[in-house]
């Protein structure tokens, strides 16, 4: 009797072991295939026809299945993207020239013998074809940044050498405006794109010149371990604090917003071509006492 007890364990204990070295196995192919879909996907390679379903688990059919309905729709959100890149291209492209004609008409306009209401019309006109042209063209840098179409491509850039471009543009329109704009250099590095980083400091200093009526604005620069910050600081109206989680939306105007010029697109750029750089922007103000920007970039 404990002969047949002990023989009939063994038996459990081989009929056990032969199964789990099978589980073991089929697991193994199972994950084997699995691993050979997944680096065909990631090659773009993948077709569920090339897998024979009769071999495969169950889970390996619906993984084939879950990759190939991937894969189609890969295909169709990249054939998307390619039609509104064209779309994006005809607009700017059919628009360009049409818009330069009507500046130049009421530049021409302009010059000629005209009363005092007349005269204000045609710089009415000429202001919103500006307005329009403004509009378009960062509709499309949206687009483009949005879509993916537009690659930034930052790097190891000198700061004062981007701020010094920006400087240089901003400064005829502070002393329009007779606001003192002041510039700090630096010889501090970051991680950047120079043409877009530009860009984006360009629209917030804009947009601290278009808020402040008296005083100045100034750029300055300090280094921190692992950030670089930028500070763009303006001695106007200031934002109150209910809005300064608003002012980088598309298209938001703040309440003091007025008769200012302007389509509300300028903060949202700025931050998305900063969060594309890893970066991000802070703002701090109290409503009278001026505003500050800060722009941190990886150093």
């Amino acid at each position: 009797m404990d002969n047949w007890i002990i023989t009939a364990v063994i038996l459990a204990a081989v009929v056990v072991g032969v199964l789990a070295i099978r589980e073991h196995v089929q697991m193994k192919r199972t994950m084997d295939s699995i691993g050979r879909m997944l680096q065909a996907a990631m090659g773009d390679g993948f077709s569920e026809k090339d897998f024979d379903e009769s071999r495969l688990s169950r889970l390996e059919t619906e993984f084939a299945h879950y990759l190939s309905s991937s894969a189609v729709s890969a295909k169709a959100a990249a054939q998307e993207r390619d039609k509104i890149k064209t779309l994006i291209s005809d607009i700017s492209h059919q628009t360009k020239t049409p818009i330069a004609n009507l500046l130049l008409y009421s530049e021409l306009l302009e010059e000629s013998s005209l009363t005092d209401d007349q005269r204000s019309n045609v710089e009415a006109v000429h202001k919103q074809i500006e307005k329009l042209r403004f509009l378009i063209d960062s509709l499309v840098k949206l687009s483009r940044l949005e879509n993916g179409i537009l690659k930034l491509n930052p790097r190891k850039e000198s700061i004062s050498v981007m701020l010094q471009d920006v400087y240089d543009e901003m400064l005829p329109k502070a002393a329009q405006k007779g606001l003192i704009l002041e510039w700090i250099p630096t010889a501090i590095s970051a991680v950047f794109d120079p043409k877009w980083t530009a860009e984006a400091i360009g629209n917030i200093v804009e947009n601290a010149i278009k808020y402040t009526d008296f005083g100045k604005v100034t750029l300055s620069v300090t280094a921190y371990e692992l950030f670089v910050r930028i500070d763009i600081q303006d001695t106007g109206v200031g934002i109150a604090e209910k809005e300064q989680a608003q002012i980088f939306g598309r298209f938001y105007r703040g309440e003091g917003s007025g008769d200012q010029e302007g389509v509300g697109v300028g903060l949202y750029l700025a931050r998305e071509i900063i969060a594309a750089e890893n970066g991000y922007i802070k703002v701090t103000s109290v409503c009278g006492n001026g505003s500050t920007f800060s722009v941190f970039l990886p150093k």
